[in-house]
């Protein structure tokens, strides 16, 4: 198996004013960053931080099409149609901007707006998305004033975090009350995983090295630093401020052909999915 993953290049940016239903929701202030971006290009004999890591192209930014797809419909019914007002979706974390184009159709007359880190990111996620802005989820960086946004989607972004609790408290900030959280990760309890694990294996998407992959099945290293059971991810959310309204399993375009078929069945036991799809609300 391969592991893909979505990217969490976001960088610092002060607050701009609240954004209209007329105007994209762009920063009050340049968009110089508070602290420098570093190459992407690793230079030999210098090792690679964390940021370095995923500030490089060849990192994978895409967790695939069915996750995507799944996701968009879940935040699409939860929002509704736009003739009641366009809303102001959030993808934290877009990477390339590939899971917010997938969830455009499915949002029209709603406002997505790509937030990243990386400059190659976000220079790519801009020949998708109409709008996509630099922004770091570390110590109030996201570029939006308190209670802004209607939704945010987080796909596989949350695995990658030094500090989960943080992120999930600026996203809860940002958020209007009764606004929607769209997180996707991938689950640790994988059926296969099970399997794995008894087998004395390092079970899928779990890394211990930045610089190549030990003990797993699979071939990128992906930077995942947490993993969560669908029990673990109900209760951190829950924990950080919102309801949990429903949990759904998704596909991994990772999995090996034959055994695509029973990957697909095990989205019908979200704690047996490859993939953990949450929907939250702030309360």
């Amino acid at each position: 198996m391969t592991t893909g993953a979505k990217s969490t290049r976001t960088t610092r940016q002060s607050q701009p004013a609240q954004p209209t239903q007329s105007t994209p929701p762009t920063p009050s202030s340049p968009s110089t960053p508070s602290t420098p971006i570093t190459s992407a290009t690793p230079t030999p004999g210098v090792r690679r931080g964390l940021r370095d890591f995923y500030e490089d192209p060849a990192v994978p930014v895409a967790s695939g099409t069915p996750r995507s797809l799944r996701q968009a419909r879940m935040l699409a019914a939860a929002l509704g149609p736009a003739t009641a007002g366009a809303r102001t979706v959030l993808d934290i974390g877009c990477g390339d901007g590939t899971a917010a184009a997938t969830a455009a159709p499915f949002l029209t007359g709603h406002r997505v707006v790509g937030v990243d880190w990386s400059q190659d990111a976000l220079s790519r996620a801009r020949t998708r998305l109409p709008y996509a802005i630099r922004g770091e989820l570390a110590d109030g960086g996201l570029p939006f004033a308190t209670a802004t946004a209607d939704a945010v989607l987080f796909s596989e972004v949350v695995e990658h975090l030094v500090d989960p609790d943080g992120a999930l408290d600026e996203i809860r900030r940002v958020l209007r009350p009764g606004g929607h959280l769209m997180l996707s990760t991938p689950n640790l309890a994988a059926w296969y995983n099970r399997g794995l694990l008894l087998a004395g294996v390092q079970p899928v998407f779990s890394e211990v090295s930045l610089r190549a992959v030990h003990g797993r099945p699979g071939r990128e290293v992906v930077g995942h630093l947490r993993l969560y059971t669908a029990r673990a991810l109900r209760e951190f959310v829950a924990a950080s401020g919102f309801e949990v309204v429903r949990l759904a399993g998704a596909p991994f375009h990772g999995v090996p052909r034959p055994l695509r078929p029973l990957d697909r069945l095990a989205c019908a036991v979200p704690s047996l999915s490859s993939i953990l799809l949450l929907h939250a609300r702030r309360t």
